[in-house]
């Protein structure tokens, strides 16, 4: 059957015909759209997770019994789960394990540029970065046969225009679910220093048959050109940008698909006379650098390194036109011709009534800090508002408030939305309590998690019982409306607390103006 799709959607459609039995996510552009589109299936399990770490850490346990069990985030979640991932390549898995990692050059939506590949070579696993949609959908499904035959999670790494992206893709027929299984040697998840030294000297070992798979799969692809003392390598949708490019090289090609690099294929470039090789990979110079140990030092190797490819950003057919010696074609500057247009948050959304008296109230000190966090109240950064002082990730905003209340800073304060407070904002105001820092937690709850879509915010309506429970005196624990009308009574609770030697929790709540919008319509 052919299916108009998504890049996520392919993923998502090759993991359910695979026969997955689980999906784990936290919501994350640019991947929220594999786990979007799993839900509308029935007899898989698929809940939104806390955070990456969680969502690792359950799929692995689905894994230990026998099923198949995808985990998906972007790029920077990789962080958060990485403990649990790092391990999972020691302890191996029993059912299919893949971990899709959708990476954003460029930055649309994220703090960073990091690669995501550079977690598969630290963890010394396989990884598989799809060219297009077609490939996204049987990689998906190579890669749950690829991780039980190999016994190691795979990590499938893709980029936002490969996510966003639609392209037809033809399915194939559909696998029914493993039966439930335990491991046959449970030691293998038992990382007590014994067990894991086993463990990983097994891995270290398996390195060369994850290196001959990646040579053999068909999934990486040498072809000798008519000139092959020029080369190309490609990656993921590099691939696509040279094809757009030049259709038919001249130059040999070496598309790679799937890691480890392919070393005999590297050896053929090689022996087929390469004098100089021209690495085209989305994201970090990873190819490009590790080339450098594998081939003579006589031969140049030219990408985002030299300054032949862009060292920041998306590449895209222009950039790799100049790299190739080509004429550059008409172009336009878009800002000549387009107002731009900062994002900016909602009309009638309660982050901005929040931020409205929170500067109000600001104002009435000498110097203060507010420390912001990840979501779209980030936006409070910018015009009108310019609230916030500093945002750096996932619930910094509690512990860097903290931090610097340590150093004597007043007032300090943090602001952090509902999901982001329960995906890693938890054990900051922990840390709080337990020195009594002088703080102000300010929790701007809009009922969801806004920024990616409207998804489920695993602490709503449990956000005071969660703050109890940590530690905060409930006298301290204070709700409001954030609404115009309300004004006044918020400034005062912020001024109370402010003034407050201790750690204390202003939790402004109203549900985003989109997700109402949308439950509206669901009740006409």
């Amino acid at each position: 059957m052919k299916q108009l799709l998504l890049g996520d959607e392919a993923i998502a459609q090759g993991a359910i015909d695979a026969g997955l039995s689980g999906v784990y996510a936290y919501p994350g552009t640019p991947s929220t759209e594999i786990t979007e589109y799993i839900q509308r299936f029935e007899g898989i399990f698929s809940r939104w997770a806390t955070n990456e770490k969680t969502a690792m850490e359950a799929a692995l346990g689905m894994s230990y019994m026998g099923k198949r069990a995808l985990v998906c985030m972007k790029h920077v979640g990789m962080n958060v789960c990485a403990d649990a991932f790092m391990n999972s390549a020691i302890t191996g898995v029993n059912g299919g394990l893949v971990v899709v990692a959708a990476d954003d050059p460029s930055m649309h939506s994220s703090q960073n540029e990091q690669d995501s590949r550079f977690y598969a070579k630290f963890a010394m696993i396989p990884c598989i970065e799809p060219s297009n949609q077609q490939e996204a959908y049987s990689m998906t499904r190579y890669a749950f046969d690829l991780s039980e035959q190999l016994h190691t999670p795979i990590l499938l790494r893709v980029t936002t225009r490969m996510a966003h992206s639609r392209a037809v893709v033809e399915t194939t027929e559909a696998k029914q679910q493993n039966e439930l299984s335990s491991p046959a040697n449970v030691q293998h998840f038992i990382l007590l220093p014994a067990f894991a030294k086993k463990n990983y000297a097994e891995l270290v070992d398996a390195q060369s048959t994850f290196t001959r798979e990646s040579e053999t799969s068909g999934n990486n692809v040498y072809t000798k050109g008519a000139d092959p003392s020029k080369a190309i390598v490609t990656t993921g949708i590099g691939y696509n940008y040279l094809r757009e490019v030049l259709n038919n090289p001249q130059a040999s090609l070496l598309k790679i698909t799937q890691y480890p690099l392919p070393l005999s294929l590297i050896n053929q470039m090689i022996n087929d006379g390469a004098k100089q090789i021209l690495v085209v990979e989305e994201g970090q110079p990873i190819v490009e650098e590790l080339l450098h140990g594998l081939v003579p030092s006589d031969i140049i190797i030219k990408g985002r390194l030299t300054g032949d490819l862009p060292r920041m950003g998306e590449l895209s057919p222009d950039c790799l036109r100049t790299a190739l010696g080509l004429p550059s074609l008409p172009s336009y500057n878009p800002d000549t011709i387009v107002v731009g247009r900062p994002p900016a948050l909602c009309q009638g959304c309660g982050h901005r009534d929040m931020y409205a008296a929170l500067n109000e109230v600001a104002r009435e000190y000498v110097s203060p800090r507010i420390f912001g966090d990840i979501g779209c109240y980030t936006l409070g950064a910018l015009s009108p508002f310019h609230a916030l002082h500093a945002t750096v990730e996932m619930g910094a905003s509690i512990t860097m408030a903290k931090g610097a209340a340590d150093a004597g800073q007043h007032p300090s304060i943090a602001v952090i939305g509902d999901s982001t407070f329960t995906h890693s904002g938890i054990t900051g105001l922990l840390d709080c309590v337990n020195s009594n820092a002088n703080v102000v937690v300010l929790i701007s709850d809009n009922l969801t998690t806004g920024m990616t879509g409207g998804q489920d915010s695993a602490g709503t309506g449990r956000l005071e019982q969660i703050c109890a429970g940590v530690g905060v005196d409930s006298k301290h624990i204070r709700v409001v409306v954030p609404l115009p009308k309300n004004m006044e009574e918020i400034k005062q609770a912020l001024r109370e607390e402010i003034d407050y030697n201790g750690v204390s929790v202003v939790i402004a709540r109203r549900e985003c103006i989109q997700t109402l919008k949308r439950h509206a319509k669901k009740n006409v």
